[in-house]
């Protein structure tokens, strides 16, 4: 499948796995595909995101990101159903963090050995790179983008997906900056 990826989307993949190292992670899951596309410059991805106006907001999305972490993953539409059903996901958090310590929930704790010495692709992170596949397949693109692997974040349920949404960055917004009907077009 990576054969199809350009040089930029082969960066965001890298950057991901950079991303859940410097983490401590497990395995590289969505929210670093979403993170090292942050980190990109000049690329189309990087563009829309500009042109959505998350390049100066970039802060707070890693913020939005580092919360749901600490709520052990739970986007905030999750953490509100749950409210709805009077579960506090903040006092349980909480209380486990006074059993366990700080971040007993993040995930950030770094594992024992590897096996490969590589981090692994979780189920996340898999399907959106299958999507982003799928995305480029669909709009008889020859290549996989930095630009597909965007699009695919908006449309997989999920914190990343519901992050990008609350910064305005929806899939339909990204078509539109990146292939016409707006005011800006990629080149």
């Amino acid at each position: 499948m990576f054969e199809r990826f350009t040089k930029d989307a082969r960066a965001v993949v890298m950057g991901a796995v950079e991303q859940a190292e410097g983490a401590g992670a497990g395995s590289v899951d969505a929210e670093h595909l979403l993170l090292a596309l942050l980190d990109r410059e000049a690329s189309r991805a990087s563009f829309a995101l500009a042109a959505l106006g998350l390049a100066e907001r970039g802060d707070a999305v890693r913020e939005a990101l580092g919360e749901a972490r600490w709520r052990a993953g739970l986007s905030q539409a999750d953490a509100e159903a749950l409210a709805g059903l009077g579960i506090d996901v903040s006092e349980i958090v909480a209380r486990i963090e006074e059993v366990h310590g700080v971040g007993a929930m993040s995930g950030d704790r770094k594992e024992k050995g590897w096996w490969s010495g590589r981090r692994s692709f979780g189920r996340g992170a898999k399907e959106i790179l299958e999507k982003a596949l799928r995305i480029a397949v669909a709009r008889r693109d020859r290549h996989v983008g930095d630009e597909h692997i965007l699009l695919a974040l908006t449309v997989r349920p999920g914190v990343p997906g519901e992050v990008l949404a609350d910064h305005g960055v929806t899939y339909e917004s990204v078509v539109r900056v990146l292939y016409g009907g707006g005011e800006a077009k990629a080149g």
